[in-house]
């Protein structure tokens, strides 16, 4: 064979391999049983453009130039990386393999949809940080501004020392908003200009806010489907739309959702509670008048592009969700706008869909870009989520942002049904009354299955002259729960056939349902509880005939107004859907030493405004305004009080602001009794703790004067990661790009100087230092007092002190256990001042017994005794604290000895612990069931 055939021979070979293996690359990319996901990929060290020079008072006059040749850098290395990922084979618009976005300023990394496989070889990158699969995003007034005392109090409030300023309404405060866009046609979002003064405060030349943002040129106001030219109007302006993520994996709706507009109408409801215009009268579709409607801040400016060199207020708004949903890379592409618009509120109703699946909940990617956010000067306001009660159900973890619970305002709309009898049965639905009518249920018009919940039209065709004018009983059964029935049918099916109205009950099979009244275009209520629903089931059969069906119908019934507002409760209550503490660090659920949520704001029942589209709501498509509950809600009050708290100081940064609001917050009622918290039960209350509703209700004039903050520096947070057990240096630089420096070095997570202090695990004695700083115009004197949590003895240092204007005071906090219960208890340090400021810091710590202490309790004669009688008794079983009372002889009144005593058994590995179901945790000491482990007998056998 010739050497030339030799060669030839060889080549082929190569190219075959090479062949095989790049077509194996393919395959594996490509793998139809594998589906793109998006993911979030971060990189070492910190955003191209660092927190550090955004900070007030530390901008650096950059040029335009070279800061849009650093987003390219930025990005050119991202596309490096991908290529370097698909081996050369691939770019970065393959279908395998598509960046969405480079982060600048949130984070350090980029967003791509890409398979699995790709992803794990982007992992092994050593350039790669950390690679994080996108979970998704969920979107969790007329008379709040006056229940928090706004009209009448910070509105109204004049500045000797602002000659020109007549109120405090947030003029020169940046808010921004990432939500679902807003309607720019809407009464709330008007420009009515004013006439302003050079010494207005907040515009600070040489700050933060006096140098336009490159970004702001001509895509600052995004204008397309449904917001055209001309929407950013002085009160609006900057408005963009985040979809790269979104459009990859939902199906969007190019002639709505492709511009900033509100198609779902959440964000417009958001925004217009943060800044809404003042006084917007709310009418809804039927033409009923529901009151006024203001905003917290309304003459919070939304980002004017217009006006951005003037000292006005810019409220940004930013687009990340859709209505077929949303994704966490369009989110934290929006907070990464945001930073750099620089804008000092951010309002974040919107929060991730799952935990995190970081080794610590403060390392998600979403929660470091919310680093960064704060470490720029923003103040972070984001929703508790709509988890509750359940506790641990706060989806909000950081203490870098100000996580907002919701409680009630006091006011209900309640409507009625009248029975011919004269009896009157409680329901809800925003809807006009009727005169009495005949009273038919659905079930008895059809026997069709489900045809009692009223959603088949043609299934009720056959009796419509008997449902003609009548008043018809609705079932809320199984097709409610699963998803398949709705009340926009019922009100379809009312007025197809010609209901005079119609009462949707509940179903004693299923139980009483959760309801919000909601406006109905036929007179309607619900009756959400099973005994009411009875007394009316039981009338009507008592007035019907039946002969194998229904003959004779005579019953009657009236439905009473429902669209007038009482203000009987007392308010705030914590909600029950508004998410529980203790926060956790980890998938595994350890508490953390951080108190979540952080402040409760009013969140149940509010009116503002709302898109006519209503994408996903159909109930309340063609209305304007809509009354909304959850801590979606809530978040926009607490952002708005804090533009105002901005804007009389100005110089303040997010964590003087989150102090402010903090240390000030109320803890009793509108009545001056304590706050209640709702339960799982329909109706049921009980006291509420720091885990419900944080430091309490935001008090806006308290928080423009509070005398002392308690703020952490930006390098505080970084100490504070350092500081956790589950974190080594190298995972806190990887996620963070800064250092684990000595100093600050916290000795402990609990150090972290917040207006609060939470101990996960108090075991023995803990110190935890605080740094007070006056920001009073005067010298004060404050005098140190405790109310300390049960099974903890708290003592202060100094006592008392004074503290200069500006000047810091540093307060140590001793705790030492006194009862192992091994659960959180509350309790508050409270500094008052000699000029009356009040400045109240919580405390939630979880006392647990030392090593020592478990071994000297287990040595008590009565312990040995219990385990004694119980493992002999018990060997394979389980037992109550009940079979406990009687296995040791001890009298009932020794119960909460025992309980004390079973709970540090359980601690210490003798006994593992089967709680009841959540819904019955009321009755938790008496049924929770213990089961013997093979500790238990050896120590037993030790003892005997």
């Amino acid at each position: 064979m010739s050497r030339r055939l030799c060669v030839l021979i060889l080549l082929i070979l190569v190219a075959a391999v090479a062949f095989a293996a790049k077509a194996r690359r393919a395959g594996r990319d490509t793998d139809p049983k594998e589906k793109p996901s998006i993911f979030l990929v971060s990189v070492h060290g910190e955003p191209p453009f660092a927190a550090a020079a955004f900070r007030r008072g530390g901008v650096v006059e950059r040029n335009a130039t070279w800061y849009r040749a650093q987003k390219r850098t930025a990005a050119r290395f991202h596309d490096r990386l991908l290529r370097r990922a698909t081996d050369g084979d691939a770019d970065s618009s393959s279908s395998s393999c598509r960046k969405l976005y480079s982060f600048h300023h949130a984070v350090s990394g980029f967003a791509v949809h890409a398979t699995a496989s790709l992803a794990e070889r982007l992992r092994a990158a050593p350039e790669v940080a950390a690679v994080e699969e996108d979970a998704g995003t969920r979107l969790m007034t007329t008379y709040t501004p006056r229940l928090l005392g706004l009209p009448d109090g910070v509105w109204r409030r004049r500045r000797g020392d602002d000659a020109g300023v007549e109120d405090d309404e947030g003029e020169g405060v940046v808010v921004g908003v990432v939500d679902s866009g807003v309607d720019p046609a809407h009464p709330s979002f008007a420009y009515a200009p004013r006439a302003r003064t050079d010494d207005t405060p907040g515009g600070d030349a040489g700050g933060r806010r006096g140098v336009r943002p490159f970004a702001a040129g001509d895509d600052a106001c995004r204008a397309g489907p449904m917001f055209p030219h001309g929407s950013c109007n002085g009160k609006i302006v900057t408005a963009r739309y985040f979809a790269a993520g979104a459009a990859a994996v939902l199906q969007l709706n190019a002639s709505r959702d492709l511009s900033p507009f509100d198609a779902e109408g959440h964000g417009s409801h958001v925004a217009s509670i943060a800044a809404g215009n003042r006084g917007v009268p709310v009418v809804v579709d039927d033409g009923a008048f529901y009151g006024f409607a203001s905003g917290m801040a309304p003459k919070a400016r939304q980002y004017n592009l217009e006006s951005i060199l003037e000292k006005q207020i810019k409220l940004a708004v930013y687009k990340a969700v859709y209505p077929a949903g949303g994704t966490m890379v369009d989110l934290i592409a929006a907070i990464d706008q945001a930073i750099e618009d620089r804008v000092d509120v951010l309002v974040l109703s919107v929060g991730p869909d799952a935990r995190p699946g970081s080794k610590v909940t403060f390392l998600s990617m979403l929660d470091i870009a919310l680093l960064s956010a704060r470490r720029a000067g923003v103040f972070v306001a984001q929703a508790a989520g709509n988890q509750g009660p359940a506790e641990s159900s706060v989806v909000s973890y950081s203490p870098w942002v100000m996580t907002v619970a919701a409680g009630t305002t006091g006011r209900s709309y309640t409507s009625r049904v009248v029975l011919g009898d004269g009896r009157r049965i409680l329901g809800l639905g925003l809807s006009a009354p009727t005169l009495e009518h005949r009273l038919v249920a659905a079930k008895d018009a059809a026997d069709m299955k489900r045809a009692g919940e009223c959603q088949d039209v043609e299934a009720l065709r056959s009796r419509a002259d008997l449902l003609r004018g009548s008043i018809v009983l609705c079932s809320f059964s199984q097709g409610f729960y699963n998803g398949t029935s709705t009340v926009t049918t019922i009100l379809d099916v009312a007025e197809a056939l010609g209901f005079a109205g119609f009462v949707l009950v509940a179903d004693a099979r299923y139980g009483d349902f959760v309801a919000q009244p909601l406006p109905f275009r036929v007179p309607g209520l619900m009756v959400p509880r099973v005994a009411d629903a009875q007394v009316i089931w039981s009338y009507y059969a008592e007035h019907t005939v039946y002969a194998g069906i229904a003959t004779v119908f005579g019953a009657t019934a009236a439905i009473a107004e429902g669209r007038v507002a009482t203000f009987k409760d007392a308010a705030p209550v914590v909600a029950r859907y508004s998410s529980r503490g203790p926060d956790v660090a980890d998938n595994a659920s350890t508490p953390a030493d951080v108190l979540k949520p952080d402040i409760l704001a009013p969140g149940d029942q509010i009116w503002a405004a709302w898109s006519a589209l209503s994408a996903n709501e159909p109930i309340l498509a063609g209305d304007h305004f809509a009354m909304v509950s959850g801590t979606s809600m809530a978040v926009p009050h607490v952002a708005g009080v804090a533009a105002l708290v901005k804007h009389r100081h100005p110089s303040w940064g997010p964590s003087a602001i989150a102090s402010a609001l903090s240390t000030t917050a109320r803890r009793h009622d509108d009545r001056g009794a304590a706050i209640m918290a709702e339960g799982f039960e329909t109706s049921s209350l009980r006291l509420g703790t720091a885990f419900d509703y944080g430091a309490g209700f935001v008090n806006p004039a308290g928080a423009l004067d509070p005398g002392l903050v308690i703020a952490p520096e930006d390098d505080d947070y970084i100490g504070f990661l350092c500081s956790l057990p589950q974190l080594s240096a190298y995972d806190v630089r990887s996620a963070t790009g800064a250092s684990c420096q000595p100093s600050p070095w916290l000795a402990s997570p609990a150090d972290l100087n917040l207006p609060s202090i939470t101990v996960a695990a108090l075991r023995g004695s803990l110190s935890v230092q605080r740094r007070v700083t006056n920001v009073a115009s005067k010298n004060e004197t404050y005098l140190c007092s405790v109310l300390p949590p049960a099974g903890v003895e708290v003592t202060v240092r100094p006592g008392w002190f004074e503290v200069a204007p500006g000047a810091t005071q540093e307060v140590v906090v001793e705790l030492t256990t006194t009862s192992a219960s091994g659960a959180f208890s509350f309790g508050e340090v409270v500094l008052t001042g000699s000029l009356d400021h009040l400045v109240r810091l919580p405390l939630a710590v979880r006392p647990l017994a030392t090593a020592a202490e478990i071994r000297d309790f287990l040595s008590h004669r009565i312990v040995n005794k219990t385990l004694r009688q119980v493992h002999g008794a018990h060997v394979c079983g389980a037992i109550t604290l009940t079979d406990l009372l009687a296995a040791t002889n001890l009298p009932p009144s020794k119960l909460p000895f025992l309980c004390r005593l079973m709970r540090v058994l359980t601690m210490s590995g003798i006994f593992a612990v089967q709680q009841p179901e959540a819904s019955n945790r009321a009755a938790e000491k008496e049924e929770a069931v213990y089961t013997l482990t093979a500790a238990s007998r050896l120590l037993v056998s030790a003892s005997g």
